[in-house]
């Protein structure tokens, strides 16, 4: 709260204490003020030195955050006073004259040497070459002593182009004859060292050292390529290259040494490994691959050391690559002793082997994660690289159903037409078979450690069970084996898919959805391959319905056991066709037997236990009913016998209280369509055979609706039973010729009216009326036409003057009979 003084003198009092502490603050102000302008003010001269080892600094300004005020009491920066050390302008114009000087004495080093050095003798130029380079590599020590270390940089640079420049001439003038390759692999020898002195020499210089690693990875390459070795050998020369750069790159003090060192080793390795590939899969034995074998795995060595020494990211990197190199050194030599069909398992062998590496505690944990993920990305490709075969067997009974019934084949392998290329594909299986067991093991393993059955290790359990299951039918293909023998062992494996699945919560989440999704997959597979035969076709529908009506039995997860109740419905429909295709019946006739399915759906209802169930069983046996409205509708009276008794169905649906109102309008809508549909059969064309059960329907539901609630509306309860028979009749009266029509319309009409009016409704009073005086006026039509033909031509408008005239004498009285009219219509229910 603010105090507020009860008198003058007390707040004159309040007022001089406030003007005293204020004065006392001030004071302490005034007094910091006065410091702090010294102390920057001898800063200010403290920078304003000359320095004879560094740069003057430039001009004082103040500290980070202080913004000083402007005016009279402000203060700001003074530049400082001009030295005999002080550089003019700022370090990047320094930088930028310090480039342009030395990149032309470097265009005037490469002119004079390639244009004017013929034009000297051998002593001028060697007292040319001696004298230019001696004095640039010597120039850098006093500018370093000096301090101008940017200075000293930019003629070191120069002095190192001098180098390579006396190098080029030296063989130009003394030894042309000379290879270019061998001449080149000394001299970029002899440069490397030579810098190596003169950058730990002269150690303030940042260029020497990385153009010296940079050079010293081309002499043992470029000998290697003077003295006419293969591509091995320039393999192996370039990852002894990237060997010896790990020690600079490891060792090296400064910065830009180790970067260069460490790009300089990978872009060597990078080649070495390239042309080890390379060689490997041009090799045609495992003589010839053994040598690329050898040097991929003497690269997989030396990304090892690098990982071993590297960062976390780095080492993660060196371990991915190692094992890269390692799995195509290793597989590269299996490779050319098997068929190619069989290369991939060969390198997928590789690939698993890293996995025991990659648990030795010894090694750092990021190869080891570099190692697994090295592994898994070769396991991914090897299934992708038998995926398309694997799929070609899965989908192979497809062209069963262009020959259903045709006769059981000797061998599986008929169904799909033949051998084809079969015996080729006898490792796609064995593939699968091993990364599933490697996945499983990821598993096992995962778990074991402590970590939840979710995440990673529900996506290894998942992937198992689905490759596991895919291998089991196409191992079944390409070994060929009897016809039997392959239905028994797919219903097995469905089997065995429908008992993963029902084992949770003992088995994953992800895993159980994988094994019912595999099961599906399973059971088109092994109901397709069964329509070669009679008989292994009703064995194995019938094997198939029992496991899944067993599988939602048992399940308690809710999405699988309606995946389940749902498949095991839909296998009965396929029992149901297969009957009618059996008792050689028509589509038509064969829509009622399959109706025996929604019936069996229908009765189960109310008597399962578990009502998760209930819905998809229902829904299911909705569909087997329009699967026989469309088997059906190629036959008029069929197609009206299958709408009644899913009308039928509907209505037993609707007496459970729970269904009532859903099914009790589908079983309404079906007996229509079916009344409808029968009618159009036997060729009846009056709208009013097919409107007036609607009607009477309609109005019988809405006079029940009036019973339990007298405040419905009319309009609501009666008035689309009407209007479903009115206003056809009505459109139909007005192009009939007869006049039978439009007399009992015009009778119902008026019984509607008479109705409404008697019982105070709305909608009977107001649709009978408009329809009898339309009908009326059709009716009268032609006569009214007669009569104002006959008249004479003034008769017509004399008639609408006096109605004219009567009505306006009588407006307001008949303006007070429309609103009394109005108001009595609108008190109408």
């Amino acid at each position: 709260m603010t105090y507020k003084p009860s008198s003058p003198a007390e707040e004159l009092v309040l007022l001089d204490r406030e003007l005293v502490r204020l004065d006392a603050r001030r004071a302490q102000l005034l007094r910091r003020r006065a410091w702090l302008t010294a102390a920057l003010h001898a800063q200010r001269a403290r920078y304003a030195r000359p320095s004879r080892d560094a740069r003057p600094a430039p001009g004082w300004a103040p500290p980070a955050g202080v913004r000083p005020r402007s005016g009279p009491a402000g203060w700001a920066p003074a530049a400082p006073a001009a030295g005999p050390g002080t550089a003019s302008g700022s370090p990047g114009a320094q930088h930028v004259l310090l480039v342009l000087g030395g990149l032309l004495l470097a265009v005037a080093a490469i002119a004079f040497t390639l244009f004017s050095w013929g034009e000297m003798g051998i002593a001028g130029r060697a007292t040319v070459l001696a004298a230019v380079t001696a004095a640039a590599l010597a120039a850098p020590v006093p500018l370093l002593r000096r301090g101008l270390v940017a200075t000293a940089e930019s003629v070191a640079a120069v002095a190192l182009l001098l180098t390579v420049l006396d190098a080029y001439a030296l063989r130009a003038a003394v030894v042309p004859e000379t290879d270019g390759a061998g001449y080149a692999a000394l001299a970029a020898g002899v440069l490397a060292a030579g810098w190596t002195v003169y950058g730990l020499g002269l150690g303030r210089l940042r260029l020497p050292l990385p153009a010296a690693v940079v050079a010293g990875q081309f002499p043992l390459v470029l000998g290697v390529w003077a003295a006419d070795g293969s591509a091995l050998l320039i393999g192996w020369a370039l990852l002894a290259t990237a060997a010896g750069g790990v020690l600079p790159a490891v060792r090296a003090r400064g910065l830009a040494v180790r970067i260069t060192a460490w790009t300089a080793a990978g872009s060597s390795w990078g080649a070495g490994l390239l042309i080890g590939v390379g060689q490997s899969l041009r090799a045609n034995g495992a003589s010839d691959a053994a040598g690329p074998g050898a040097l991929l795995l003497a690269a997989a060595v030396v990304a090892l050391a690098f990982g071993w020494r590297a960062t976390r990211e780095a080492a993660v990197t060196g371990g991915a690559v190692a094992g890269l190199a390692a799995v195509a050194g290793v597989g590269g030599v299996l490779r050319t002793e098997v068929t190619w069909s069989w290369a991939v398992l060969a390198y997928l062998l590789c690939a698993a082997a890293l996995v025991p590496v990659s648990r030795i505690k010894a090694v750092p944990r990021p190869v080891r994660t570099g190692l697994l993920g090295t592994s898994a990305a070769v396991t991914g490709v090897s299934v992708l690289a038998v995926l398309p075969a694997a799929s070609v067997a899965v989908v192979a009974p497809f062209p069963v159903v262009t020959g259903v019934w045709s006769g059981a084949p000797r061998g599986v392998r008929d169904v799909a037409g033949g051998a084809g290329a079969w015996p080729d594909a006898v490792s796609v299986p064995v593939v699968l078979l091993v990364v599933a067991v490697l996945l499983a093991a990821a598993y096992a393993s995962l778990v074991q450690a402590g970590r939840p059955r979710t995440g990673w290790p529900a996506v290894a359990g998942a992937c198992a069970l689905g490759l596991a299951a895919t291998a089991v039918p196409v191992l079944l293909m390409t070994a060929d084996v009897p016809y039997a023998v392959a239905l028994a062992v797919d219903a097995l494996l469905v089997a065995a898919l429908l008992a993963v699945a029902v084992a949770v919560p003992r088995v994953p989440r992800g895993a159980a959805g994988t094994a019912l999704g595999c099961a599906a997959a399973g059971a088109v597979h092994t109901g397709l391959l069964a329509l070669a035969a009679e008989p292994a076709t009703y064995a194995v529908l019938g094997v198939l319905l029992v496991l899944f009506a067993g599988a939602a039995a048992r399940t308690e997860a809710v999405a699988d056991r309606a995946v389940a109740v749902v498949l095991a419905v839909l296998c009965a429909l396929a029992l149901a066709l297969a009957a009618g295709a059996s008792l050689g019946l028509g589509a038509p006739r064969t829509a009622v037997v399959v109706l025996a399915v929604p019936a069996v759906a229908v009765g189960l209802g109310p008597a399962l236990r578990v009502p998760t169930a209930v819905v998809p069983l229902e829904a299911a046996g909705a569909f087997c009913a329009v699967v026989a409205c469309g088997l059906s509708v190629t036959d008029g009276p069929y197609l009206a016998l299958v709408l009644a008794l899913c009308g039928v169905l509907a209505a037993a649906t609707a007496v459970r209280p729970e269904r009532r109102p859903a099914s009790g309008w589908v079983a309404a809508v079906l007996f229509t369509l079916a009344a409808w549909v029968g009618l159009g059969a036997l060729g009846v064309t009056h709208p009013e055979a097919y409107t007036l059960p609607v009607s009477a329907l309609a109005c019988a539901v809405g006079h029940l609706r009036r019973r339990t609630d007298p405040q419905a509306s009319s309009w609501v309860a009666y008035g689309p039973g009407l209007a479903v028979t009115l206003v056809p009749s009505l459109l139909a009266a007005w192009v009939d010729p007869h006049w039978q029509r439009p007399l009992l319309l015009g009778l119902a009409a008026l019984a509607v009216t008479l109705t409404g009016a008697v019982h105070r409704l709305q909608a009977p009073l107001l649709l009978g009326g408009g329809v009898l005086a339309l009908d009326a006026l059709h009716e009268l039509a032609p006569h009214v036409a007669q009569v104002l033909d006959a008249l004479p031509r003034w008769a017509v408008p004399a008639l609408a003057g006096l109605l004219l005239l009567a009505v306006g004498a009588t407006y307001e009285q008949r303006l007070r009979d429309a609103r009394r009219v109005r108001e009595r219509i609108g008190r109408m229910r």
